[in-house]
């Protein structure tokens, strides 16, 4: 070959190849012995072809050539087709969507692998449509011909499209049907080719299961597996998002400074041009685990080299949250003024998108600001409001008892600015811990 593959003919070979041919090719990649054996036993081939009387494989080679270059071919059709399709569906009524899918033009695997893609890409902002698009894939997933499609690979992605399914529904709170979906994807895992990534990608999402159910020793387990089979597969941007997942962990079970170190390295192993929003999430919530340490020169410093990044994602939901921390941010540097404002800010954009307990967090950090200043009456109007975004969430009975009593110290004025930085941080971990108890505060705090 006179020049180099390109990512499109490479992944066509592998696709090609049987599932033992695909583990063989990736063990080659890894195993520096075996690819000096291969060399040799190439040259040797070359040898053993000038040999007069030697077999000639080359129909056979071109055969396969031809084979795969065709495959490669149909698959790109089937890819630019997709967006097509993709906005056909779309613009049918939510509840004719299945029976248009029932066309035989959307019955391919670019269409199947667009779906389970865009499932993932919609999961963080509107895990609602997610559900829906997975669902879809898998409903497309039925009708692949077994003649056009291997089995093997279509379980492959199945499995992928069950665990962002799971995803979505973790997101909305639906743990139990987060954990059948999760159940489902394994199935179909045992049925696939046997590819390591399929089983770190389902590990990652797993974790995050788990996260939420608070198993934290079973999520660190399963993130740090999952870390191990992307860089063992040269994939370090997929180990970069789940040691993301992984400082969530720490950072739910508590662990600040551990958060801080898994962020660093994943910053190391994100790229950028791959993934921006990635990069732009593991810097914002390093900036914000900075800050809760306490250390604002450091994540204001970080604050500022995400800038751009901030700039490149102007929805609210990235807005909001930027306002937030830098409103954290400045009040820790001792700059109420700018505090109050980005705050005020963060807390409006959350009350429009109508995000009730991100709101009420936000609130807590601005009635710290005010507990600050002595501003009894911006704190007695701020504590009005937090006691029914709070029960909007049907928090936990100790949850509301600790807000009830923040409520009353403040209308009696006898909220000192130790009360109101006990009871912020008590309903900052109730949020990840609905078993959390509130041991109370003394009136002096």
């Amino acid at each position: 070959m006179k020049i180099h593959p390109n990512e499109e003919r490479l992944e066509e070979l592998l696709r090609a190849a049987g599932s033992d041919h695909q583990a063989l090719i990736r063990h080659l990649l890894r195993c520096e012995p075996c690819r000096e054996r291969l060399h040799r036993l190439a040259l040797a081939g070359d040898a053993h072809a000038e040999i007069p009387g030697a077999p000639d494989y080359g129909q056979a080679f071109d055969a396969a050539s031809r084979s795969v270059r065709s495959q490669a071919l149909a698959l790109a059709g089937e890819r630019r087709a997709a967006a097509v399709l993709f906005a056909e569906l779309a613009a049918a009524p939510p509840g004719s969507q299945e029976d248009l899918l029932r066309a035989e033009r959307f019955q391919t695997w670019g269409f199947f692998e667009l779906l389970v893609d865009r499932a993932e890409e919609t999961s963080l902002e509107d895990p609602a449509r997610a559900q829906e698009l997975a669902s879809l894939a898998l409903h497309v997933s039925a009708s692949l011909s077994p003649r056009h499609y291997r089995r093997e690979l279509v379980e492959d992605l199945r499995t992928r499209a069950w665990a962002h399914l799971g995803n979505a529904r973790r997101l909305v709170s639906d743990l139990a049907g987060a954990a059948e979906a999760f159940g489902a994807a394994g199935e179909h895992l045992r049925r696939g080719t046997g590819d390591p990534i399929e089983r770190a990608i389902l590990l990652d999402r797993e974790a995050s299961l788990e996260r939420d159910l608070r198993r934290f020793g079973e999520a660190r387990g399963s993130l740090e597996r999952a870390v191990r089979i992307f860089l063992r597969n040269g994939e370090n941007h997929r180990a970069g998002r789940s040691l993301v997942n992984l400082s969530l962990v720490h950072s739910y079970a508590g662990e600040t400074e551990q958060s801080i170190e898994t962020l660093s390295r994943a910053l190391e192993l994100i790229d950028p041009e791959q993934d921006p929003r990635t990069l732009l999430c593991a810097r914002h919530n390093l900036a914000g685990y900075l800050a809760e340490a306490g250390r604002y020169e450091d994540a204001l410093d970080l604050y500022r080299q995400a800038l751009p990044l901030y700039g490149d994602f102007p929805d609210a939901w990235t807005e909001n949250r930027r306002q937030w921390l830098l409103g954290r941010i400045e009040r820790g540097l001792g700059r109420p003024g700018a505090g109050e404002q980005f705050l005020r800010a963060a807390r409006d954009g959350f009350l429009a998108e109508g995000i009730p307990y991100d709101t009420a967090l936000v609130s807590l950090d601005l009635a710290l600001l005010y507990a600050e200043q002595g501003r009894t009456a911006e704190l007695k109007e701020l504590a009005a409001g937090m006691v029914p975004i709070f029960a909007s969430r049907h928090i936990h009975r100790e949850a509301l008892a600790a807000l009830g009593f923040l409520q009353q110290a403040i209308e009696a004025e006898t909220a000192t600015l130790d009360i109101v930085t006990s009871i912020a941080d008590y309903l900052r971990r109730a949020q990840h811990d609905p078993e959390l108890r509130w041991e109370g505060v003394s009136p002096e705090g």
